[in-house]
C-alpha cells in the first residue's frame, strides 16, 4: 500500500498550506471584527474579508475541491481528504473561503447528481460560484429523526403544485439571509412502502408560508459562523411540481446518497481540529508550572499527549481507507467503513479536545481559547448525519450477518 500523496494532491496541499498560513489564519481577527460590526451578524458570508479571500482561493485553484466530476475540481475522495483536514485547522473560516462548507457541499452534490438541468442552472450554478447559501431541511422536533422514515412533514400534490406543511429544526445555515434555497424532505405518499414515502422538493427562502422561527444554540454557542441552526415552520407552502428533486418516493434514497460524502467530509475536517488541539495542549503545558515543575513533566499530561497522537494516527488511517474505498468500490461498498469513521471520529476528537481543555485549566472553558467552541461543534457530530447508536446498530447487524450462518 502506497501512503504517499500523488503529485496533484501534494501540489494542492502545499498551495493550501501556504494560503492558510499567509492569508486565512491571519484574517481570522478581521473576519470576527467585520462580522461583529454587521447589523445582522447572521449575514457573516457578506463581510469584505471573506469576499477577498474567496477571490484569491478561486485564482489559486482552491475552489469547490470537494466536488468530483464536471461541476467541481475533479478530485477523488482520497485526494480531497488531506485538503479537508487542512481546512479543519481553521474550521470557522477556511471551508467557507474554499466554498467547501456544509451544508452547501451536500446540497451541491444532490443537485449535481439528481437535479434537472433547470434546477442546476437556477440553484447549483450560483452555489458553485459562492453567490448564495443553502440549507437541508430534514430533522424534525416531534419525531425521532434518527429514523428518517419517521418524518411527518407533508408534501401533498395539488394540480401543478406541491403544498408543504410541517416543522423542522436544527436546519444548519438557515439563519443566514444569503441562504436562498432549502432542500426539504417530507412525505408525499404515507401509504407507500416505508422507504418510498419520502420526497425532496426545492423551496426558495421567500416562498410564502415558510417561517424561520428561531436560531438554535449548542451549549450556548449559536454557530453563527456557519449560518446558525434554525427552527422552521411550513404552513401551506406552495412550490411548482418542477421543484421536485428526482422522483416521488426517492427522498430517502437521495438522503442516504447525500449523507455518505457528508460524513467523510466532517471526519476529514475533524482530524484537523484534533491536530490544532494537540498543538495547543503542548504549548500550554510547556509554558505552565505547577507544584514546582512544568506541566509537561507530569506523567498524566504526557499520557494525554501520547494517547492523542496514537488516536489521531489511527483515525486518519481509517478515514483515508474509507476515502479510498469510496473511490474504488463506491459509497455502498464502503458503507461499513463510513459508519465506522462516523462512530470513531467524534468520540476520538471529543476525547482529545477534553484533554486539551483540561490542560488549559479554567481558560480552556472560556472564550479566550477556541477549545470550548470546538468541543461544542464536535459534540454535535454524534447526532449530525445519524447518532452513534444508529450507526453502531447497523454496523453490528452487518457484522453478525458475516459471521452467523442460518440453521436448517
Amino acid at each position: 500500500m502506497d501512503f504517499a500523496f500523488d503529485a496533484r494532491t501534494e501540489e494542492l496541499r502545499q498551495e493550501l498550506l501556504g494560503f492558510m498560513d499567509e492569508r486565512i489564519e491571519p484574517s481570522l481577527a478581521t473576519f470576527d471584527e467585520q462580522v461583529s460590526a454587521l447589523e445582522d451578524p447572521w449575514a457573516w458570508s457578506t463581510v469584505p474579508v471573506l469576499a477577498d479571500l474567496r477571490r484569491e482561493a478561486r485564482d489559486l485553484g482552491l475552489w469547490n475541491l470537494f466536488l468530483p466530476g464536471e461541476h467541481g475540481a475533479g478530485l477523488t475522495n482520497l485526494q480531497y481528504a488531506p485538503l479537508a483536514e487542512i481546512t479543519g485547522r481553521s474550521v470557522r473560516l477556511a471551508p467557507a473561503v474554499l466554498n467547501c462548507a456544509a451544508p452547501d457541499t451536500g446540497n451541491m452534490e444532490v443537485l449535481a447528481a439528481f437535479g434537472t438541468d433547470e434546477q442546476r442552472e437556477r440553484w447549483l450554478r450560483p452555489l458553485l460560484r459562492g453567490e448564495i447559501r443553502s440549507a437541508f431541511a430534514m430533522t424534525e422536533p416531534d419525531v425521532a429523526s434518527s429514523d428518517a422514515t419517521n418524518i411527518e412533514t407533508s408534501i401533498r400534490r395539488e394540480g401543478d403544485e406541491y403544498v408543504i406543511n410541517g416543522r423542522k429544526w436544527w436546519i444548519t445555515g438557515a439563519m443566514n439571509p444569503e441562504c436562498a434555497i432549502f432542500i426539504v424532505m417530507g412525505k408525499t405518499d404515507p401509504s407507500a412502502d416505508r422507504h418510498r414515502q419520502q420526497s425532496m422538493v426545492l423551496v426558495p427562502r421567500d416562498t410564502p408560508g415558510l417561517e424561520i422561527v428561531r436560531g438554535m444554540e449548542v451549549f450556548g454557542y449559536d454557530d453563527r459562523d456557519h449560518g446558525g441552526h434554525a427552527e422552521l415552520t411550513f404552513t401551506d407552502v406552495r412550490v411548482p411540481v418542477d421543484n421536485l428533486i428526482g422522483d416521488e418516493g426517492s427522498g430517502f434514497a437521495i438522503a442516504q446518497a447525500r449523507l455518505g460524502p457528508g460524513r467523510i467530509h466532517h471526519c476529514m475536517r475533524s482530524i484537523g481540529i484534533a491536530e490544532v488541539a494537540v498543538e495547543a495542549m503542548c504549548r500550554r503545558v510547556s509554558g505552565r508550572v505547577a507544584f514546582g515543575r512544568p506541566l509537561s513533566d507530569q506523567g498524566v499530561v504526557r499520557d494525554w499527549i501520547a494517547e492523542s497522537r496514537v488516536r489521531i494516527e489511527q483515525l486518519r488511517l481509517l478515514v483515508l481507507k474509507t476515502a479510498w474505498l469510496m473511490d474504488t468500490v463506491g459509497n455502498k461498498g464502503a458503507h461499513t467503513e463510513i459508519q465506522a469513521i462516523k462512530i470513531a471520529t467524534p468520540k476520538t476528537v471529543e476525547w482529545i479536545l477534553d484533554k486539551a481543555i483540561q490542560a488549559h485549566g479554567a481558560g480552556g472553558l472560556s472564550q479566550d481559547h477556541e477549545l470550548a467552541a470546538a468541543f461544542a461543534g464536535i459534540r454535535t457530530l454524534r447526532f449530525a448525519d445519524g447518532p452513534d447508536e444508529v450507526h453502531k446498530n447497523a454496523l453490528a447487524k452487518a457484522e453478525l450477518r458475516k459471521h452467523t450462518h442460518p440453521t436448517h
